[in-house]
């Protein structure tokens, strides 16, 4: 740092007294500088220290003055007790006053409030309030400063302490300093930068003391002993610097820490006052003596530079190491005054005041950032030039180099012949690295750190400015004080070339041949021997890596990015392709590269073509290079060929053209031209009479002719050279039927492809009739079927199917799942059927169940499983699938008891959820207890079937029919289930009124059993079956109502077709009467009867004898078994026979009352009162259980 008088004035009276400078301040643009001398205000320009006016209205000592942050305004105060407000024209234009003298004044930097201060009191005045606010303080204040945001105002007291007031004047925080009274507080001020995290205060006291506090009055830091007493302290307006100056007659810079950083300006008497220019680095000094003095302070650059990492200091005590390519900074505080700077590999040293520290990096990784202290030398050193090697520091004085080793040992010394201008370590192994020298005497010495005896490299006649060396070390550019750059052969000292307007100079580390130089605003690129380019730059250049230049301007160092395309196109004139490869490497645009390759490629320097293409990623002409190569492997050594496959790739056809002609490729230039549908240049290359060539030609202008839009003469084109293929594409595509037609009825039935494509587009045009044509042309059947099929032509395609089975698949398949994609899905059923696609047929019954359950439709539900149960059992018959025999007559059982089911539950849903019901309570009543019996068979009840629904619609039915031990059991039942909300109020009621009905059932509701004629219960837990012998129950599907009807099975030996012969002949004795009896009484009370008055009912009839064979409470069934004479007795009309197909055996049934007219569907085997199936018959027109039409 470097203190220059800008101008000084002394200040006197009119009677040439000097007149003591009290304070200073700055107009906010830095153009006028306020001073309190005497009883006066005098005004300074501060460019050259001229006085504008002085300006009285005091009639005592001015003793301080503030201007205004928004400068409108200036404030004095005067020992007159009076403060004085004047405008930016120098005009008073308000006054007021106060008790005691005035001792401060200060603008607050937001509002513009002002604030004086007495050895009483202060006072607030700002230009909104007509009156001055005033506080007592009973301690005389000294000095008083605001913080940035305006709301606190610091006074410090005459006693030693600090106090901080808020706008309004009521004190927040104090601050007592140790000194006391002794002591008192005479500078404070706030630091004004905007980066702190809080407001500091500064406060200087007479106990030669420099303290900082925060707004809360917590000490930062620790006092700095100041060796004087201070009477002035003002900051920099970014914060970072202040000047102090007192009683030692001199002002000091020191940092916002308190770190003296060294002197501003000396003087004759105490500094009373000391101010800096806003946003420039000028300070402003008053003195005891009168006099004004006014300094430029100039901040010198201090750095250091190693390839690619730069080194500088920043607000004198701190160092920023930056990686100028990854442009990553570290900083590192030193806490004192940074003197000087080097940097050299993983080294830093850094010269301060009293020491030298040596830094090192963490790591040899090249992007590391991090710095530890290595070792530290305690000792004070005066040097010009400070240079770091890897394990010594090398200080320059004038013209002696000393070596000192890490631990301040002196280890040599070098002494030169004149001065030393410059100095640059340029590598080598560690403790043995050189250096450069260069002397005002124009020698350049190489000095290595191992070696006490310099090496002179060269000697010319001019002062060395700057030196640099190439990276192997053969070339030496020097630039003297002439601004020349002179390059020499480091080994034949001959000067190679020399360059005008020369600043400085820098080889490229990464390339022997290229250096820069900079000066008068331009650098200057020169490689080899080639002219020099030139393009403008700020700033002296300090380093060449690759394609970036370092460049120092003023105190920053930026990393310019520079194309080499200028070195690069000259090596490119002299055809110097691998050279200019080099150079290229170095930083230039993709421009450049495409330029490089391509002049390579013509050079026919596959390498180095290869190479640039690889760079601009141009896999087209890489793929051309790579086949040249292979070319050459294999022994072609056609240059001219190759230059005219480069040629051809560039678009340089003429030429292409006639190199291929002059190397014998005639067909190339052909072919190349005809791809260009350049056809008028190609029949040049045709060769003579050659059909093929001819054909080739046609078919690449047919193609054109598509190209361009032209597609009827393309496929003409095409029909003419034999492409019968390209042309029905054409043609078909475009929909001209009438030439496709004739096409395909001109084509020969051998020739299939074109045929089939004709096929095609007829189809697309939906001309069937004629694909079919095409098709039976061909005497493609399948194809022809395939198309029936999609055209939806059944019809046709069975008509086809019937004279070719083994397209049955094809078509039955195709026609069910069209029937299934138009919900036609038991058509689609039978249709899979009949395809022998027995998986897909059950696949579509399973789905239409699973729909028909999930959307509450329980009788579609009930046929369709009974479909699928027939569909098992068809399967178990099936010889072809023996072995699921067993699983699907399980399968087939299932079914066909979930049929049952869903059927039976269709009534109790309508009747639960729909307002109105068909049914009988009777029917209703039986259709409850047969579903309960068949839920107690299966552990799982089936889906959608609500066991809820079932019980309460028997404990309604039951109820009203008089079977009130059902009911009651119905209630409790449901008292157990989670019922929904709809039936909670209806069954809770009927749990209610149900206990005040009798505990038993109405007589005339129990079932008998017609076998052993037992009343049975109205539920059995045991099942669906008679609670003595067993017996199953057969139920009507209509009312279910049981049917009196009993089972019987053949005796072994005897076949189902023997068995119907034996009933269908007639009787040999006369038919046996009906022993029972029906009478009808009075009211609603019926009775049976058993007649005895036939004395031998064995010989009557032998089948009612052996409905008793069994034992009686037994727990196995035993069925009634018949021989072939009791066959032969039986009436045919009394039995009802289940016509199973195989491998099921039939079912046979006697009726034990003929009159009551039962009818047996035989389609599904259930059997139903003869008045209730014709009633359902007439409605609906088909069996109520498996829909069989009455017509079928």
């Amino acid at each position: 740092m470097r203190a220059i008088p800008t101008w000084v004035d002394k200040v006197h009276d009119r009677d040439k007294v000097e007149q003591c400078i009290w304070d200073l301040a700055f107009r906010p643009d830095g153009s006028q500088l306020i001073a309190a001398a005497g009883n006066r205000v005098l005004v300074y320009d501060t460019n050259d220290g001229t006085l504008v006016q002085p300006l009285k209205g005091h009639k005592d000592t001015v003793y301080c003055v503030a201007y205004a942050k928004d400068g409108k305004r200036f404030a004095s105060g005067s020992a007159d007790k009076s403060v004085i407000i004047w405008t930016s024209k120098l005009e008073g234009i308000l006054k007021y006053t106060h008790n005691d003298p005035i001792q401060c004044v200060s603008y607050n930097p937001v509002t513009h409030q002002l604030a004086s201060c007495t050895s009483s009191d202060f006072g607030m005045w700002s230009p909104e309030q007509k009156s001055v606010n005033k506080h007592k303080v009973g301690i005389k204040i000294t000095c008083c400063s605001w913080t940035n945001d305006g709301q606190y105002l610091a006074l410090g007291l005459y006693n030693g302490c600090v106090s901080i007031r808020n706008k309004n004047g009521e004190e927040k925080v104090k601050i007592e300093r140790p000194g006391g009274a002794i002591s008192p507080i005479w500078s404070l001020e706030w630091n004004p930068s905007k980066d702190e995290p809080s407001d500091i205060l500064t406060v200087a006291d007479w106990s030669q003391k420099l303290s900082f506090y925060q707004l809360s009055g917590k000490q930062v830091g620790k006092d700095r002993n100041l060796g004087y007493d201070p009477c002035c302290v003002s900051y920099f307006s970014r914060g970072e610097y202040l000047v102090c100056g007192g009683a030692d007659k001199q002002v000091s810079l020191y940092t916002k820490e308190g770190v003296k950083l060294g002197v501003v300006g000396e003087q004759q008497s105490w500094v009373w006052t000391c101010r800096v220019r806003p946003d420039q680095n000028f300070v402003a000094i008053g003195c005891q003596d009168g006099t004004i003095a006014y300094y430029q302070l100039i901040f010198s650059t201090v750095h250091g530079l190693y390839k690619d990492r730069y080194a500088y200091r920043e607000n004198m005590t701190d160092v920023i190491v930056q990686h100028l390519l990854t442009e990553q900074k570290v900083k590192i505080k030193c806490r004192d005054l940074v003197k000087k700077i080097a940097i050299y590999k993983h080294r830093l040293a850094v010269q301060l005041p009293e020491k030298i520290i040596i830094y090192e990096l963490y790591s040899d990784d090249s992007s590391d950032m991090h710095y530890r202290v290595k070792e530290k030398i305690g000792k004070k050193f005066e040097c010009n030039l400070l240079v770091v090697t890897s394990n010594n520091i090398i200080l320059c004085q004038e013209r002696r180099l000393q070596c000192l080793s890490f631990q301040g040992i002196k280890e040599k010394e070098w002494v030169m012949e004149s001065l030393i201008r410059y100095i640059k370590v340029i590598g080598g192994p560690p403790a043995r690295e050189g250096l450069l020298v260069g002397l005002k005497n124009g020698q350049v010495m190489k000095i290595f750190v191992d070696n006490p005896f310099p090496i002179l490299l060269l000697k010319q006649n001019t002062s060395i400015r700057c030196l640099d060396m190439s990276s192997s070390r053969n070339k030496l550019a020097v630039v003297d004080e002439n601004n020349t750059c002179l390059v020499y052969d480091v080994n034949t000292k001959e000067l190679l070339f020399q360059e005008p307007n020369a600043n400085s100079v820098a080889w490229n580390t990464q390339e022997e041949e290229m250096l820069c130089f900079s000066g008068g605003g331009v650098l200057n690129i020169k490689a080899g021997n080639f002219p020099v380019h030139q393009q403008k730059m700020q700033g002296f250049v300090v380093g060449y890596c690759g394609s970036k230049i370092f460049c120092l301007h003023v105190y920053s160092m930026t990393a310019i990015d520079v194309p080499q395309s200028a070195p690069m196109y000259q090596y490119l004139e002299k055809k110097l392709y691998k050279d200019a490869y080099r150079i290229g490497c170095l930083g230039v645009t993709d421009l450049d590269w495409q330029h490089l390759a391509h002049e390579a490629l013509e050079g026919l320097d596959f390498e180095t073509a290869k190479k640039a293409f690889i760079r601009i990623r141009d896999l087209r002409y890489l793929e051309l290079i790579y086949s040249i190569e292979d070319r050459i492997k294999r022994g072609e050594g056609d240059d001219q060929q190759f230059l005219a496959d480069v040629y051809a790739h560039q678009g340089k056809f003429h030429e292409a053209a006639k190199l291929y002609k002059r190397s014998g490729n005639e067909s190339k230039a052909m072919n190349m031209y005809t791809d260009l549908r350049m056809f008028e240049y190609a029949k040049d290359y045709v060769g003579s009479g050659d059909p093929k060539d001819q054909r080739h030609l046609i078919t690449k202008q047919a193609e054109w002719a598509k190209n361009i839009n032209e597609p009827k003469a393309a496929a003409e084109m095409y029909l003419s050279a034999g492409e019968n293929t390209k042309a029905i594409e054409i043609i078909g595509d475009h929909g001209w039927l009438e030439m496709l037609i004739d096409v395909a009825r001109r084509l020969d039935k051998a020739e299939r492809e074109p045929l089939a494509r004709c096929a095609h587009y007829f189809k697309q045009l939906e001309h069937w009739a004629y694909a079919a044509e095409t098709y039976a042309k061909m005497g493609d059947t399948k194809a022809l079927v395939t198309l029936h099929v999609d055209t939806r032509h059944w019809d046709e395609a069975f008509a086809l199917v019937e004279r070719h089975p083994e397209f049955k698949d094809d078509v039955y398949v195709a026609y069910a799942q069209w029937l299934a994609e138009n919900d036609r899905f038991e058509e689609a059923q039978k249709a899979f059927h009949r395809a022998g696609r027995e998986q897909d047929a059950v696949k579509v019954l399973e789905q239409l169940t699973h729909n028909a359950v999930r959307e509450n439709r329980f009788n579609d539900a009930g046929y369709y499983y009974w479909m699928l149960s027939m569909q098992c059992l068809e399967i178990a018959g099936d010889p072809a699938h023996s072995e699921e025999k067993v699983e699907m007559l399980e399968k087939f059982r299932k079914f066909q008891k979930l049929a049952e089911m869903y059927y039976a539950y269709h009534s109790i849903q309508r009747y639960t959820d729909e307002p109105f019901t068909s049914h009988l309570p009777e029917a209703l009543f039986n259709i409850c207890r047969f579903l309960l019996h068949a839920m107690q068979e299966d552990k799982e009840i089936p889906p959608g079937i609500s066991k809820v629904a079932t019980l309460h619609a028997l404990a309604k039915q039951s109820r009203t029919l008089g079977g009130y031990k059902l009911a009651r059991y119905a209630f409790e039942k449901l008292q157990s289930l989670k019922v929904p909300t709809r039936f909670q109020e209806s069954i809770d009621l009927g749990s209610i009124t149900i206990r005040s009905k009798p505990f038993h059932d109405s007589e005339d509701l129990l079932p008998m059993c017609y076998r052993c004629s037992t009343t049975n219960p109205l539920l059995n837990n045991q099942g669906n079956h008679c609670i003595n012998c067993r017996q199953p129950f057969v139920h009507s599907f209509s009312s279910f109502e049981v049917l009196p009807l009993v089972e019987f099975v053949l005796e072994d030996g005897i076949s189902d077709e023997e068995a119907l012969q034996l009933l269908d002949q007639e009787p040999s004795s006369k038919k046996v009467k009906d022993k029972w009896k029906e009478n009808k009484m009075r009211g609603d009370i019926q009775s049976m009867r058993f007649d005895d008055d036939t004395d031998d009912l064995e010989n009557d009839d032998p089948f009612t004898s052996r409905l008793m064979s069994f034992e009686q409470g037994g727990s196995d069934f035993t069925p009634v078994v018949v021989n072939r004479s009791v066959l032969q007795a039986i009436n045919r009309t009394e039995v009802f026979i289940k016509r199973w197909s195989k491998p099921l055996k039939y079912q046979y049934y006697r009726s034990l009352l003929p009159d009551v007219s039962i009818v047996m569907c035989d389609s599904c085997w259930q059997l139903f009162h003869l008045d209730d199936y014709e009633l359902l018959v007439l409605q609906k027109g088909y069996c109520p259980f498996c829909r069989k039409a009455t017509d079928e």
